[in-house]
């Protein structure tokens, strides 16, 4: 690059450019989710920690998803409500690789977090009478620990990439937080080394675990339909239905964001996307308590 060239050291996080008297109502409203999902994941967290009976492997991840549900959350919707009743939308270098990064560990460790959970309800109706064999402390120690490492570790590679690329202008990110696609657009050399990063990280922690969450459901299903008793059956579906749920709106938007090749007209609807990850999703963490 030439030596008289411009280095960005902050950027502007454009978000949903509407009225004035709108994004003020929108800051209220996603205010308020921001709150319940707070409230809900900490009372969770609050409730696995003190009530022994809830000491149980499936309890133990839910307690994992309350965490990263509530980080990943606070990772991007400060700033977000901020941007929303400020004019100044502004946002520094490191703070935005920051957030990036933050943002893809959370993701990826929910992925594979998903992904434990759907084994876990695996084992617990198609093996109930192996359930505490097979799924030992030890091992749901292990997978915990192992998504936590490997979601950041995936998540280190990206902004490692990102940071060899030099950004001189223009500044400007046209999304509601450093996500990092609207970032590398704004980058000065090509990007190909990191699309093709971000497409194998796809389908490492996107289509692969997704494949394996489908395969356990599908043996669930089948055992679930040889049970005799509608009482049977009806339990089984409500220990499972609210995660799937759950399953599938994450893998399903997250798929459509990443996966599906980007044009000018899906911007708006990205960063919606990218704020149902952020505040619809964490909401939904309490209901699969039910």
């Amino acid at each position: 690059m030439g030596g008289n060239q411009t280095w960005v050291t902050e950027f502007i996080l454009v978000g949903f450019q509407l009225q004035a008297d709108m994004e003020v109502f929108l800051c209220w409203v996603f205010s308020l989710m921001y709150v319940i999902s707070l409230l809900g994941n900490g009372a969770i967290l609050t409730l696995i920690c003190l009530d022994p009976k809830l000491h149980t492997p499936m309890y133990f991840f839910l307690s994992h998803l309350a965490v990263i549900d509530m980080s990943y959350a606070s990772n991007n919707v400060p700033k977000m409500l901020v941007n929303l009743v400020t004019l100044k939308r502004t946002i520094s270098f490191i703070p935005c690789i920051v957030q990036t990064f933050l943002y893809l560990a959370f993701a990826h460790t929910e992925c594979l977090i998903l992904v434990a959970m759907s084994y876990d309800r695996y084992v617990a109706i198609c093996h109930p009478l192996h359930y505490t064999v097979i799924m030992s402390w030890r091992l749901c120690t292990v997978l915990a620990i192992a998504s936590w490492i490997c979601g950041f570790l995936l998540s280190m590679v990206h902004v490692i990439l990102l940071l060899r690329l030099p950004f001189c202008g223009p500044h400007v990110v046209n999304h509601v937080f450093c996500e990092i696609l609207s970032v590398l657009k704004l980058a000065c050399a090509d990007t190909w080394i990191n699309q093709v990063v971000i497409l194998a990280a796809c389908v490492l922690v996107l289509v692969c675990p997704l494949c394996l969450v489908l395969v356990s459901y599908m043996r669930i299903l089948w055992a679930i339909l040889k049970i005799r008793s509608g009482e049977g059956r009806r339990k089984a579906f409500s220990t499972c239905s609210s995660h799937l749920c759950v399953v599938g709106l994450f893998f399903g938007t997250a798929m459509v964001v990443y996966m599906v090749p980007d044009s000018q007209q899906r911007q708006e609807q990205e960063k919606m996307l990218s704020l149902f990850h952020s505040l619809f999703n964490p909401m939904l963490n309490p209901s699969s308590t039910a």
